[in-house]
């Protein structure tokens, strides 16, 4: 690790702004508020499929996958048919109606094994990543605990999907690391709200990949250039909502890379934890529905080596990150 990137994290992570009191650190175990009142889907695990051309949104059931889209032509429910609209008005009823009609038929569901998954949100306003939220993850860097959050962020044309190529030999890098993370996805505007009330703001939670290029992350004291590289935020396969998964602060996560283990660890070791991360990042702006906050990585990334046994990701690696009750994403390089 470079002085600069030291002392640029030293720096954000020691100088908290006169006035504005730190967050709260993870915590014991505290069950997440209920969602407030309005039509947002509940009790679901969701996708986003390609199929026939086109786009979708997709329901997990017993029977596959379904294809909402589809099913919506035929039984007319008025269901939201893709993950944004569910963002944009809700439509929980008419979905949950659906799915019930849908599920007595055949020819509307396809196989998780076969099918063409995208993001499973598609067009975020912001994604948001947190530096250094794991106490071992800093420790394995020889950073210090950071006092409030690290943020920094990717862009939409960072997204991937499961089963997605991340094209590593068409950029300028060669130090390409994997980090897995727990992603929040917001289902409701939020702006200064309380950690009280923060997880009353969160529609679910996926598994995600907060891929980086090191060399280009240390051009400068600013991260952006190693952490925006094309398909470099796979997320998915699925969005669970909020309710299925109940505390997101007692979730084992893996990473695994060409089947051997990287990185194991739970989301207790975050140094802040999920309701403090929506709180203090909605003092400082307003979150809207459909944006991710990757809420940091586990001890185990390559760059926690030695230099001596950093040996970094290479065209054809495959990775797979699992995170508890949630699922296992899976893309390759090339």
């Amino acid at each position: 690790m470079t002085r600069s990137r030291r002392t640029f994290l030293k720096t954000a992570s020691l100088a908290v702004p006169a006035g504005l009191a730190a967050p709260r650190r993870a915590s014991a175990a505290q069950p997440p508020p209920r969602l407030s009142a309005g039509d947002l889907p509940r009790g679901l695990t969701l996708a986003t499929i390609r199929r026939q051309g086109e786009t979708g949104l997709a329901v997990k059931t017993e029977r596959g996958l379904l294809d909402v889209r589809v099913a919506e032509r035929v039984f007319r429910q008025n269901a939201p048919v893709t993950i944004d609209e569910v963002f944009e008005r809700g439509g929980g009823s008419e979905l949950h109606r659906l799915i019930e009609r849908a599920g007595k038929e055949t020819g509307f569901h396809v196989d998780e094994a076969t099918a063409e998954f995208g993001p499973c949100v598609t067009r975020p306003e912001k994604i948001v990543c947190v530096g250094l939220n794991y106490r071992k993850h800093a420790a394995e860097t020889g950073q210090p605990v950071p006092k409030q959050p690290i943020l920094f962020n990717k862009f939409n044309n960072a997204l991937n999907a499961h089963r997605g190529t991340i094209r590593v030999s068409q950029e300028p890098a060669e130090h390409f690391d994997y980090e897995v993370e727990l992603v929040i996805v917001i289902g409701r505007t939020a702006r200064k709200v309380s950690e009280a009330d923060a997880l009353a703001h969160v529609f679910g939670y996926c598994t995600g990949n907060d891929f980086t290029a090191r060399d280009l992350q240390r051009v400068s004291s600013q991260w952006m250039l190693g952490k925006t590289l094309d398909g470099s935020a796979p997320i998915g396969p699925y969005l669970v909502t909020a309710d299925l998964l109940g505390d997101p602060n007692r979730l084992k996560l893996e990473c695994r890379v060409n089947g051997q283990v990287r990185q194991s660890s739970s989301t207790a070791d975050m140094v802040f934890d999920c309701a403090s991360l929506v709180s203090y990042v909605s003092r400082h702006f307003t979150l809207r529905p459909g944006d991710l906050i990757f809420t940091g990585t586990p001890e185990g990334v390559i760059a926690g080596y030695p230099k001596e046994k950093q040996v970094w990701l290479a065209p054809g690696d495959q990775v797979a990150c699992s995170i508890e009750k949630l699922s296992e994403l899976q893309f390759t390089l090339a």
